[in-house]
C-alpha cells in the first residue's frame, strides 16, 4: 500500500492538488498513523453483521480481546485548509478493510440511538456496550469536523472515546479548534475538561497552519447564492426553480423522523423547496437535517436572514443543515440577506460560522452535487 505521502505526492503531479508547504508538513504525522496501524497486531474477525448500523452497535457476539491502539491523530486548523482532504487520504492509505469515515454530527446521532437502546435494556453503563458494537466493527474511525456545542453530546464524547481506545480503535479527527477550545463556555464544562486531557495522550495533535483556503480557489459554476433578498432575487430563484422542476405541480414533502414529522413547503421528485424559517425556525437537530439531505438531491433555500446573538438557536441549526447537505453533496440554490462570509460577521458563533461559509462557497462549484 501506498503511504499518504506517496498519495498526496501523486496527486500532486497528476495536477488533482496544488503543493501546500503546510499540507506537506502533517503528512509524516499520517503517515505515522497508517504505518502504526500496519505493524499493529491485527483484529479478529468482525462478528457478523445484523442487519443495520444500529444492530451492530448493540449487537451480541462476543468481543475479541482488544489489542492496544495505536496512538491517533487530531488534526485542527481553518476553514478550507485541506483538513477533510488528507483526512481522506489516510482512508485510502490505510490497509484494514475495518475502517470507517464519517461526519461527527451523524456519528452522534448514531450514538445517541444506540444509547436509547441499552438504556431500553437496562444496560447500567450504557455506553460501554454502544462503544463496544463500534470496535467490533472497527480498527480505524476518522470524523471529520469534530465540534462539540451540545451539552448531550459533551456528557458522552469523553466516555465514549476512552472506551473505544480501551477497545483497539485508532482515531483520527479533524476540528476547526485546538482541543482546549472544544466546547468552550459550554455549561458544566468542568466536567468536559478530562475528554481534552485524553485527546492529549492518546492522540498526536498537529495543527495545520496553511495561510491559504483552498475552497476559494473553485471556479463557481452558474448563480446559485442570490442577495440581498429582494425581488430580483425572487424572481431568479422563481426561474431556476421551474427548471429544475418543470411543469410538474409542487407538493409538501413530509419526512417522518423518530416519531415526528419535518416538512418542506414544496417538492417535485428530488428537488425541494422550504425557507430558513421553515428549517431553522422551529427546534429541528441533526438527525431531522440528515433526513432531509438523504430525500432531497436539490435544495432551495428562500431568505436567509442576517445571524446574530439575537437568532442564535437560528444560526446554530443552519450551520448544521449546511454539514448535513455537504456531506451528503445535496446542491444548494439559495437567497441571502448577504453574501455567505458576511452573515455572521460578529458574535458568539461567528467562529464556527467561518467554516460554514466557506462550505457554502464550495458548494457553489460547478461539479458540486449528487452524481
Amino acid at each position: 500500500m501506498a503511504t499518504v505521502s506517496e498519495l498526496y505526492q501523486a496527486r500532486v503531479t497528476s495536477g488533482q492538488l496544488e503543493a501546500d508547504p503546510a499540507q506537506r508538513g502533517v503528512l509524516p504525522a499520517m503517515d505515522r498513523v497508517v504505518r502504526d496501524l500496519a505493524m499493529a497486531a491485527p483484529a479478529a474477525p468482525a462478528q457478523p453483521a445484523k442487519s443495520g448500523w444500529l444492530s451492530r452497535l448493540i449487537g451480541g457476539g462476543g468481543a475479541a480481546p482488544a489489542a492496544p491502539a495505536p496512538k491517533g491523530l487530531y488534526l485542527w486548523g481553518g476553514v478550507g485548509r485541506g483538513k477533510s482532504m488528507l483526512m481522506d487520504l489516510i482512508m485510502d492509505a490505510a490497509a484494514t478493510p475495518q475502517k470507517r469515515r464519517v461526519h461527527f454530527h451523524e456519528f452522534m446521532q448514531e450514538i445517541q440511538a444506540g444509547l436509547n437502546a441499552a438504556r431500553q435494556r437496562g444496560d447500567a453503563d450504557a455506553v460501554r456496550p454502544v462503544a463496544q458494537g463500534v470496535a467490533r466493527q472497527t480498527r480505524l474511525l476518522c470524523f471529520d469536523e469534530m465540534q462539540i456545542t451540545d451539552i448531550a453530546d459533551a456528557m458522552i464524547v469523553g466516555r465514549l472515546f476512552q472506551v473505544l481506545l480501551e477497545e483497539g480503535v485508532t482515531i483520527v479527527t479533524t476540528s476547526n479548534r485546538v482541543p482546549e477550545d472544544l466546547y468552550k463556555n459550554g455549561l458544566n464544562r468542568q466536567l468536559f475538561l478530562p475528554f481534552i486531557q485524553l485527546i492529549r495522550d492518546r492522540m498526536d495533535v498537529v495543527e495545520l497552519a496553511s495561510a491559504t483556503d483552498h475552497r476559494q480557489d473553485r471556479t463557481e459554476g452558474g448563480q446559485v447564492w442570490f442577495s440581498p433578498v429582494d425581488s430580483i432575487a425572487q424572481g431568479q430563484m422563481g426561474k431556476l426553480w421551474r427548471e429544475e422542476t418543470g411543469p410538474a405541480p409542487a407538493t409538501p414533502l413530509v419526512l417522518e423522523v423518530k416519531g415526528r414529522k419535518v416538512e418542506l413547503p414544496q417538492h417535485v421528485g428530488r428537488v425541494a423547496r422550504a425557507s430558513f424559517w421553515d428549517l431553522c425556525g422551529k427546534p429541528l437537530g441533526p438527525a431531522d437535517y440528515l433526513a432531509v439531505a438523504e430525500a432531497v438531491d436539490v435544495l432551495f433555500l428562500d431568505n436567509i436572514p442576517r445571524l446574530s446573538q439575537s437568532n442564535f438557536n437560528e444560526a446554530k441549526r443552519f450551520v448544521t443543515l449546511i454539514d448535513a447537505l455537504y456531506e451528503a453533496k445535496v446542491r444548494l440554490i439559495a437567497s441571502g440577506a448577504d453574501d455567505p462570509e458576511r452573515l455572521y460577521a460578529e458574535g458568539e458563533g461567528a467562529f464556527e460560522f467561518e467554516r460554514t461559509a466557506s462550505r457554502l462557497r464550495e458548494m457553489r462549484d460547478a461539479d458540486w452535487g449528487k452524481s
